[in-house]
């Protein structure tokens, strides 16, 4: 499974943002999707952990 926290986001008025990128298989079809989401650099290792 390939894991990649791809950018930074950040605004003048927002935290500090982070968009992670994880690739998970399918177990209908085999094939593989993308999951995204954007959050707190403090929860990218439980999110890319997160089966």
């Amino acid at each position: 499974m390939a894991k990649k926290s791809v950018a930074t986001l950040r605004s003048a008025s927002s935290k500090k943002l982070t968009k992670a990128i994880k690739m998970v298989k399918s177990p209908k079809t085999g094939a593989y999707t993308f999951v995204e989401a954007v959050m707190a650099p403090d929860f990218v290792d439980d999110f890319l952990n997160k089966k």
